[in-house]
């Protein structure tokens, strides 16, 4: 009886390992997305990293097409990859990256992409420890040309100048409060995603990360 149950769980193993390496593997809602994420996210916090859906086998079945399971937005900091962060492989996860996660028509359209060709049933913004974007809003440090365009961009959402009404000076509730603005941003960017969110196809959550140690923490 050992002997058979043995077997059946190397079959069954088998046959997981087999459907992930083809791609082929599905993501049941959102849920489900942000277990794997946060997963993998412990794995990194760890200095335990699988680094999965690497393989000669995985990047073929890529070729034809992709099902990512979930969209990354966020920072364009070196420190802040999210295929390491979240310890994901090749077609894992949609990233969108910008200095200080900040979006505008493209970004936007590159999410309404993934929600509707792709399906992608979770979107996470996530934002960060010491973000040098606003980091430098916050200092109210002199910025020309396009970088002014980022620091313009930030002096304009709605969260960021609630805080400075309250004489708000922590640059990590900024950090939060421009993630919080992404996240309603996303939710209320097209009738597209207002139904996907409606019906419950589609969730955008909130997110921040700790340079520290590499924990991505969910945000409210």
């Amino acid at each position: 009886m050992k002997r058979i149950l043995v077997l059946l769980l190397m079959t069954g193993w088998l046959l997981f390992c087999e459907n992930s390496e083809a791609g082929v593997e599905t993501i049941a809602g959102s849920g489900t997305a942000l277990t794997k994420l946060m997963e993998g996210n412990s794995r990194y916090g760890r200095f335990e990293p699988i680094h999965p859906d690497e393989s000669q086998k995985r990047r073929k079945a890529l070729s034809h097409e992709q099902h990512p399971y979930a969209v990354v937005v966020t920072c364009s900091d070196s420190r802040v990859s999210p295929e390491l962060v979240f310890d994901q492989g090749l077609g894992d996860i949609f990233v969108i990256r910008t200095a200080g996660n900040i979006m505008g028509d493209i970004e936007l359209g590159s999410i309404e992409y993934a929600v509707e060709h792709l399906d992608v049933p979770l979107v996470m913004v996530v934002g960060h420890e010491r973000c040098g974007a606003i980091s430098a809003y916050v200092k109210k440090e002199t910025t020309e040309g396009h970088l002014k365009t980022i620091m313009d961009r930030i002096s304009e959402e709605k969260e960021i100048i609630a805080l400075q009404e309250q004489g708000d000076q922590m640059t990590d509730h900024f950090i939060r409060a421009n993630v919080q603005h992404g996240v309603k941003q996303i939710s209320e960017s097209s009738p597209l995603i207002r139904e996907r969110i409606r019906k419950g196809n589609l969730q955008i959550i909130g997110a921040y990360e700790s340079l520290e140690d590499g924990k991505v923490s969910l945000l409210n």
